[in-house]
């Protein structure tokens, strides 16, 4: 096979691509502040989304080149291509700057508000690779705000006002799938996880299966509450919201059984392939614009 092919396959593969559905809460302001019909809006939603999946991909990097050395013990994540060696750490140091300074450019062609956001956003990837993703407890509660500036920024893209109700449910649906991450880490990697990542130690099935069961409660309750708010029956012109909520109860009852049964954390890897749990969001993201818009 092409010797150039086989690197822009690797550097792509680099970037995890794949994880980029995350960004999709970017969108989310669009739909619910009913600018969907807004050719501009809709500009400058795919423009943050742009600039979020650039900065992601940039401290995806970052955190390979960190772990290298770990990266190259654990069963799955040897395959990466730093690990394996089709990509070398000047490589991908390179490509991080170039998607960094990528990221930064279209956050200046937005607005101030939007470019703290990215900036904060930043920031915080870089300090859980550094720090963060060593601390327990903290470390779920960081990869959950990403999520959440992810939704806020892309309220602040259009300039519209968001309900603190769903950026909450935001943070309660982000930290339910961070602690299906972990458990699914601590599954695959058993007695070898501490050697991995000492923070794991910290971490049981026990501890994070009561943990799930409180924060989809949580995601569940607060997205119960916006979709019944006054204030955004107001806003959106119905009462009918609620409708969408089996999509939800179904999204989160699958994940939990998928996280029981196959051990599976990744939750970009659980949206590509298990089809009933990307149906179910499709499938809510689809009545949430028929009941807004109709």
């Amino acid at each position: 096979m092409n010797p150039v092919f086989n690197k822009i396959r690797a550097l792509v593969r680099l970037m995890r691509v794949y994880q980029w559905t995350k960004n999709a809460l970017v969108l989310m302001p669009l739909v619910f502040a009913q600018q969907l019909t807004d050719i501009d809006a809709i500009l400058r939603s795919a423009l943050a989304m742009a600039a979020f999946c650039c900065a992601a991909s940039a401290t995806y990097i970052l955190n390979d080149i960190l772990d290298i050395q770990k990266d190259r013990k654990h069963p799955e994540k040897k395959n990466r291509p730093l690990p394996r060696g089709d990509v070398s750490r000047p490589e991908a140091a390179i490509l991080a700057s170039l998607l960094l300074w990528v990221s930064v450019w279209l956050g200046l062609r937005l607005n101030t508000a939007f470019l703290i956001a990215l900036m904060v956003y930043i920031g915080l990837t870089v300090s859980y690779s550094l720090v963060l993703k060593n601390v327990f407890i903290v470390d779920v509660i960081a990869v959950s705000m990403g999520f959440v500036i992810r939704a806020i920024a892309g309220a602040v893209a259009i300039e519209v006002v968001f309900s603190n109700w769903l950026i909450v449910c935001t943070l309660f649906l982000a930290l339910f799938m961070a602690l299906g991450k972990r458990r699914g880490e601590i599954v695959l990697l058993e007695d070898q996880a501490r050697t991995h990542r000492e923070v794991l130690h910290h971490y049981s099935t026990t501890f994070i299966d009561q943990m799930l069961l409180i924060v989809a409660g949580g995601a569940l309750i607060t997205f119960t509450i916006y979709t019944c708010s006054t204030e955004v029956v107001a806003r959106i012109g119905t009462d009918k919201l609620y409708m969408t909520l089996p999509f939800v109860v179904y999204g989160l009852a699958r994940y939990l059984w998928l996280v029981e049964k196959n051990g599976t954390g990744d939750p970009s890897q659980v949206l590509l392939k298990d089809w009933p749990t990307a149906l179910a969001v499709i499938l809510w993201a689809v009545t949430c614009v028929a009941i807004i818009y109709g």
